[in-house]
């Protein structure tokens, strides 16, 4: 499959659309009970770390943003499409938003707590996943959570059209948990739950929770501390 130039081709197919999404989805999470208790389990893991900033990198038009920062945590938004963050902005002025691209994500090392990947890497090749994922685990500080959510199968297509029949040029990666796992665990996280859903986000969605490892943690042998406890 061809995939070259698909970082262009995604900002201008979702600058293309943006209005019309953000209008078609803005609601979406009313209708998805288990998505809104992963997000909020999230929220309890970034305040067991003691707070601190979460990014929400492909936030698109806001949504889970601000659904974030309704459950208390202080979480800003990335998006690689200019028109995805104009949106946002208008309809959340006053939460951060930031264009950028979690190919080159724009973060100091350790600088957020918590990161928020809501069926964002689903326009990502295979070959730059694990790129991707270590840029996650570089901006994350040890012991953090990361949520990750994805479309479930073993193919990728190429989308024309969408979000009120608009045009659009984007490969769409649908992928396992095993795969998903392998790639998290060498980028040096922990995976502490997946499951498998499906309602109004996903006809088959899957679901990932990981902890960035500590490393190198003083009179363990330099093991990954203990990343259940929160402490």
């Amino acid at each position: 499959m061809n995939t070259d130039g698909w970082l262009e081709d995604t900002r201008t197919s979702y600058d293309t659309v943006a209005t019309s999404y953000a209008d078609l989805t803005r609601h979406i999470l009313d209708e998805t009970p288990e998505e809104r208790a992963l997000l909020a389990l999230f929220a309890d893991l970034v305040r067991a770390q003691g707070g601190g900033p979460v990014a929400d990198v492909g936030c698109g038009p806001g949504r889970i943003t601000a659904h974030l920062r309704q459950l208390g945590v202080d979480a800003f938004g990335i998006d690689l499409s200019p028109g995805m963050i104009e949106v946002a902005r208008r309809d959340y002025p006053g939460l951060r938003f930031d264009l950028g691209s979690m190919t080159d994500l724009d973060l100091p090392d350790a600088s957020i707590t918590g990161l928020v990947a809501w069926y964002s890497l689903i326009h990502i090749p295979d070959d730059e996943i694990r790129s991707v994922l270590a840029h996650f685990q570089r901006v994350i500080r040890p012991g953090g959570p990361l949520l990750i959510s994805f479309h479930i199968g073993d193919e990728a297509r190429l989308k024309t059209e969408g979000y009120g029949g608009h045009p659009m040029k984007v490969h769409v990666h649908r992928r396992q948990h095993a795969q998903l796992i392998t790639w998290l665990n060498d980028a040096g996280f922990a995976v502490e739950s997946h499951q498998t859903l499906t309602s109004a986000e996903s006809r088959l969605g899957g679901m990932i929770l990981a902890r960035r490892q500590a490393t190198d943690v003083p009179g363990d042998g330099g093991q990954p501390a203990d990343l259940l406890s929160g402490d």
